[in-house]
């Protein structure tokens, strides 16, 4: 459970007791209260391979319409991959046929923030359902919880929990922090028995496959998207129209098979019916039809569904915005100028210590001269020397602050004697934003980056057309942010503007980072997928850059895929000697989806895989060997957790031993999964004094015996009261 940190002691009393006898110890161990991992044993690999045997519904608002129709309350269930009894909850309680009977008369609805598959829909548009919870995808069950923990956690982000909730949105009992399992299932069972209003009887059978799409229903959702994807195409045609009869209301899910598939008219079919819906993934499915080529007609009915959306969602608002906005030409900057120029190759050179000491020194000359290019000349040297002034000591701040100052007042008195605009406005954007006057410094870059630039592969240069994207994101999502209408010229100057920064020589990747996440934000992804390929062309040692790729890969198609990706990718002629370790986080992340998937042979195959290739990145001495040196111990943990899911008990405690070797500090860290090679330690223990394995056991005691105390702590989300909070039963 969470919030068990008290339970501490009676663990470390327990560990005393071992110190005697073996038998003695698994004596007492059933007698003391206190042994989570006996309270709650972890799931094996059979428990997780059975059926959930709850069904629950998939967004808020089914739940909400299928318990008005049928007149039965809404159980919410909370769960947090990890945490001890959760895991218990998910991987063995949900999928027994007694305790899921439990379950059946309310409307069941699951909320857990974590991923446990890459995608929620494969290349043909079916769904693909989360292991973990069976019935929903996992961006149902995450898009569900805030508004969950808004409406009904009161604050608290706990689990496992269990809420029950009745048709006027009143709770009738919250249980968490309960320290048995069958005080829970009480609790669940008298809800219905004690309920005063009784389900409506549910009359089944005397609807047509066209009536249930229509229906909320989970059921008979699943049904007509069963029959769609088997069915001929006058059935397929029949149920696209039926859809389309909804209006505001037709079923995302059938609409996205309609879009997926490779026949054109039903293709055409679901893009009207999209652009007529109004559901709650309406938008995003949109953004998924747009991101291909279309008639102008179609294309202009959906940017008007978009429009329709978004006067009560801002996110379409956004989106039909975005898609006019890259489509337009920027006015702003001067783009042809800069990008010729940034492709021209090093023209520039910027000035020398020594040419810049001579400006400077003749200073006394330029502040006396009706020469606008001597004034210009010595604002510029004066940016540079305070460019160059480094360290954060008050001389150093006041000497860099004068100097910055002295090149705003001498680019003004150039401005006023008539020199070239671009060379004075860029000294004074870069100057005042090095003086922290942003509103100064985003004014004078706005100015700077609508001229041609005289050295547009400068430092400076590239601070103010890095100013002007900056203000112009800071635009856009100030006024998304407040529901205000933008132009979309500004998403044009944005995209133009960090497109220049790409390409120019003090371009960083960070910037490339920052364009992918806004074009992503707002819907984007063909340009920002194009923005990230050639940032990571420019900068490929960036991990930034690189989780974003593995992200991205996740999303759109499977865990094969992002290994194989990455492994051709290392089988190129100029492949980067950074790759490999990349490639082995790649593997890492692969192999904890697997596992999630419960499939265990895949899940060892890429944690081999990892470790192999951080192996390779040690080897290519990339300066990188104590980042490397932490993951293959965590490979080595993971290797562990699911030999111990699999009950190979002996396997396991040689990994265990093993990432301790590697790594003895990573030990606490959580993996993906929320599971420590600590965690997997205790609970191996566990298994091993149930089934009273001595000689196993000794050997993993007598390690865990040498490890520093903190790092058998509970985990951070674990630490809470000492006396347990029973909640509302």
């Amino acid at each position: 459970m969470m919030h068990m940190s008290h339970q501490r002691s009676l663990r470390t009393s327990i560990m005393a007791v071992f110190g005697l006898t073996f038998l003695l110890a698994t004596t007492l161990s059933a007698q003391l209260q206190g042994s989570r991992e006996a309270m709650w044993p972890a799931p094996t690999a059979e428990d997780w391979k059975k059926p959930v045997g709850i069904t629950f519904q998939r967004t808020w608002e089914d739940a909400t319409a299928l318990a008005q129709e049928t007149n039965r309350a809404i159980l919410i269930c909370v769960n947090m991959d990890g945490e001890i009894a959760s895991e218990h909850y998910a991987g063995i309680r949900y999928r027994q046929p007694d305790i899921s009977k439990l379950y059946e008369p309310y409307v069941c609805v699951i909320a857990s923030t974590y991923r446990h598959t890459p995608h929620d829909y494969d290349e043909s548009g079916r769904r693909i359902l989360c292991p973990r919870f069976g019935s929903v995808t996992c961006g149902e069950h995450i898009s569900i919880e805030p508004f969950l923990f808004k409406n009904f956690m009161e604050g608290k982000r706990i689990a496992p929990r269990h809420i029950c909730v009745e048709l006027d949105g009143k709770e009738t009992y919250d249980v968490y922090h309960t320290w048995d399992t069958a005080s829970v299932f009480k609790t669940i069972e008298d809800g219905i028995v004690n309920r005063v209003q009784k389900p409506k009887p549910q009359v089944k059978g005397d609807r047509t496959l066209i009536e249930k799409v229509a229906s909320p229903n989970i059921v008979d959702r699943i049904e007509v998207e069963e029959a769609f994807a088997k069915g001929d195409k006058d059935l397929k045609r029949s149920l696209l129209l039926a859809a389309l009869q909804q209006g505001a209301k037709a079923p995302e899910e059938l609409i996205r098979m309609g879009l997926f598939g490779f026949d054109e008219e039903m293709n055409a079919l679901a893009r009207k019916a999209l652009s007529k819906s109004a559901t709650k993934g309406s938008t995003d499915l949109i953004a998924e039809a747009l991101s291909v080529p279309l008639r102008q007609q179609e294309k202009k009915e959906l940017l008007q569904a978009l429009d329709g959306l978004g006067k009560t969602v801002p996110k379409a608002k956004r989106l039909a915005q975005v898609q006019r906005g890259l489509s337009s030409k920027t006015h702003d900057i001067a783009a042809s100028a800069w990008n010729r120029a940034t492709a021209e190759g090093p023209t520039y050179t910027p000035a020398t210590h020594q040419e810049t000491s001579g400006t400077l020194a003749s200073q006394d000359e330029a502040f006396t001269s009706d020469d606008p290019a001597k004034h210009l000349a010595l604002a510029r040297a004066f940016l540079t020397r305070a460019m160059e002034t480094s360290g954060n000591g008050r001389d150093q701040k006041r000497i860099r602050t004068a100097l910055l100052e002295d090149a705003c007042s001498e680019s003004e008195q150039s401005i006023t004697l008539g020199a070239n605009t671009w060379g004075a406005t860029c000294v004074l954007a870069v100057s005042h934003y090095y003086l922290g006057n942003m509103e100064a410094a985003y004014s004078h870059a706005v100015k700077a980056a609508k001229l041609t630039p005289d050295n547009p592969q400068s430092r400076p240069a590239m601070i103010v057309m890095g100013l002007f994207a900056e203000y112009r994101r800071k635009q856009i999502s100030d006024a998304i942010e407040k529901s205000k209408d933008w132009p979309k010229s500004w998403l044009t100057d944005l995209h133009t503007a960090y497109e220049v920064l790409g390409k120019h020589p003090y371009g960083t990747d960070s910037q490339v980072g920052m364009h992918y996440d806004f074009l992503m934000w707002l819907g984007a992804r063909g340009k920002a997928t194009r923005a990230l390929r050639n940032g990571m062309k420019r900068f490929p040692a960036s991990p930034g850059l690189h989780n974003r790729f593995v992200t991205g890969i996740l999303k759109r198609f499977s865990v094969d895929r992002l290994e194989s990706t990455y492994a051709n990718m290392l089988k190129r002629d100029d492949a980067h000697k950074s790759l490999p370790g990349f490639a082995g986080y790649a593997s890492l992340i692969a192999a904890e989806f697997h596992r999630r998937a419960g499939r265990s042979n895949k899940a060892i195959t890429s944690y081999k895989r990892a470790i192999s290739l951080y192996n390779q990145a040690i080897s290519a001495d990339t300066g990188k060997t104590a980042s490397s040196t932490h993951y293959i111990a965590m490979a080595h943990g993971g290797m562990a957790r699911v030999f111990l899911e699999d009950k190979n008990d002996e396997a396991a405690l040689g990994e265990v031993l093993t990432a301790l070797k590697v790594s003895q500090a990573s030990a606490a860290t959580l993996d993906g999964l929320n599971v420590s090679c600590a965690d997997t330690a205790k609970m191996l223990r566990q298994r091993l004094i149930d089934t009273k394995n001595q000689d196993l056991f000794k050997k993993l005691d007598e390690r865990l015996k040498q490890l520093p105390p903190e790092l058998l702590k509970l985990p951070a989300y674990e630490f809470g009261p000492t006396t347990p909070d029973k909640g509302k039963n």
